[in-house]
């Protein structure tokens, strides 16, 4: 670790709590995570960790799995999808350059697709089954099938904020109450 990385590591601890943290964390997840998991990312202890994301169960923020063997927590992603759309609206960009964005993404999946001659991101995994392959081209082709799945997912999240333009737009007088 640079001197850097230690140093702005201690900031962000004295700068933060450790309930900001979890929080943090939690919002930031891609896949369900114990509070074990979370508390460690957090740098705090599990207790104080699992009474911040039940709070942030209550509020709807997050959602508690209890089927598998472990209680995981794992964040709304319809409204995680939401505001990534509205930051896209926001973010200084016109709908000609989110259209380009999207059209970029879906033209690099066709290249896959093509050049691997497979649908889907675990069809390529498939292919790792392939003796011919060496290393690196095996490292290529999971860092292309996880690269994929965001592009999938971006797409989804792009798509939706251009046919919603005018509707994520924001507004400056609050919405009128209907009779």
């Amino acid at each position: 670790m640079t001197e850097d990385e230690s140093n702005s590591e201690g900031l962000m601890e004295r700068q933060t709590t450790g309930e900001d943290r979890v929080r943090m964390v939690a919002r930031q997840l891609s896949e369900p995570q114990t509070a074990n998991w979370i508390a460690s990312e957090a740098g705090w202890s599990h207790e104080p960790t699992k009474r911040v994301l039940e709070r942030l169960v209550d509020d709807g923020v997050l959602h508690r799995d209890e089927s598998g063997t472990h209680t995981t927590y794992y964040p709304d992603y319809r409204r995680q999808a939401m505001q990534e759309a509205m930051r896209l609206r926001d973010s200084g960009h016109t709908v000609e350059e989110l259209t380009d964005r999207l059209a970029d993404m879906k033209t690099q999946i066709r290249d896959w697709e093509d050049e691997f001659g497979v649908e889907l991101p675990n069809q390529l995994r498939g292919t790792l089954a392939d003796e011919s392959l060496d290393g690196d081209e095996e490292d290529r082709r999971r860092e292309i099938a996880r690269e994929w799945e965001h592009l999938q997912r971006r797409i989804q999240i792009v798509g939706f904020a251009i046919r919603e333009w005018d509707f994520l737009a924001p507004t400056t007088e609050p919405a009128e109450a209907s009779s």
